[in-house]
C-alpha cells in the first residue's frame, strides 16, 4: 500500500528512529573503532589490522544488543562484554583493558557527525509542516550527545528513549507512551525507521502509519505502508 499527499492531511507528527535512520552508527562506529585500534596500539597486541578488530566487534555486538532488546542482559553487561569477547578471539585476556576501551567508545562515538544523505536537507523541509520526534531504544544520554553534536536535536520536540519509558521498541508501549506524549494520535502519526521488525512492525501493530528506511534494499515480504531508499524520498510522501 502507498500513501499519497492527499491521504497525509490528517498526519501532524513525524516519528523518527535515530541510529541507522538519520545518524550513520555504522559508519560513525566504524570510524571510532579505528581510531582506536591505533590509539591503543592492538596491532602490537596481536590484532592484525583494524577490520578484523572491527569485524569481531560487529558480530559479538549485534549478538549482545539483540540480547539487550529482548531485556535478556542488562546496559552494564552489554557494554562491559562486547570488547572483552572481541579480545577473547585474539586470545588477549585483559579485562582492565577492555573496561578502558569500552568507556572510551562510549565518551567518543556519540560524537561522530556522520548522516545518512539529505538528513538535514529533509528535516528542514518536514519541520516546516510538522512536529517531528525521536523513538529510539538508544541509550538516554548516548543519544542525546549525538543529536547534539550532529546538530540535530533543534528539530525534535520530543526524545522518547527506551530507558526513560523501561521498555523498547517494538513494545507497542513506548509507541504509545511518545503519541501520549506528543498528545496525537496513531493515525495523526508516522513512523520512520531502518528496523522492520522493530521500528515498522512496532508501529504497524500499534496502527501508526510508516515508511521503512531501507538504504541497503533488504528483501521481505511484509506488508508495509511505504519504503524508501533515500530519505529525499520522504518528500514524495508528505
Amino acid at each position: 500500500m502507498y500513501f499519497y499527499k492527499s491521504q497525509h492531511m490528517k498526519i501532524s507528527d513525524i516519528f523518527f528512529d535515530l541510529d541507522r535512520t538519520l545518524w550513520d552508527f555504522d559508519l560513525n562506529a566504524h570510524n571510532t573503532l579505528i581510531d582506536i585500534f591505533h590509539e591503543y596500539s592492538l596491532s602490537n597486541k596481536g590484532i592484525s589490522s583494524p577490520q578484523k578488530f572491527i569485524d569481531s566487534y560487529i558480530l559479538h555486538n549485534e549478538r549482545l544488543w539483540s540480547l539487550y532488546r529482548q531485556d535478556k542482559i542488562s546496559k552494564e553487561l552489554l557494554r562491559s562484554e562486547r570488547f572483552k569477547l572481541t579480545f577473547s578471539d585474539f586470545g588477549i585476556n585483559d579485562n582492565l583493558l577492555a573496561v578502558d576501551i569500552g568507556e572510551d567508545y562510549i565518551n567518543k562515538c556519540p560524537l561522530q557527525t556522520s548522516l545518512f544523505p539529505h538528513t538535514i536537507e529533509t528535516l528542514n523541509y518536514l519541520n516546516v509542516k510538522y512536529n517531528l520526534h525521536i523513538i529510539t531504544n538508544g541509550f538516554e544520554e548516548v543519544q542525546h550527545i549525538k543529536l547534539k553534536a550532529s546538530n540535530l536535536i533543534s528539530f525534535f520536540d520530543n526524545i522518547i528513549t527506551s530507558e526513560m519509558v523501561n521498555v523498547k521498541k517494538p513494545n507497542p508501549i513506548i509507541f504509545q507512551y511518545a503519541l501520549d506524549k506528543a498528545n496525537v494520535s496513531a493515525k495523526e502519526s508516522i513512523m520512520i525507521g531502518d528496523d522492520l521488525p522493530v521500528d515498522i512492525l512496532g508501529a504497524k501493530a500499534l496502527g501508526m502509519p510508516h515508511i521503512y528506511f531501507n538504504p541497503s534494499k533488504k528483501n521481505h515480504s511484509e506488508e508495509i505502508d511505504y519504503e524508501i531508499s533515500c530519505l529525499s524520498e520522504i518528500k514524495n510522501i508528505l
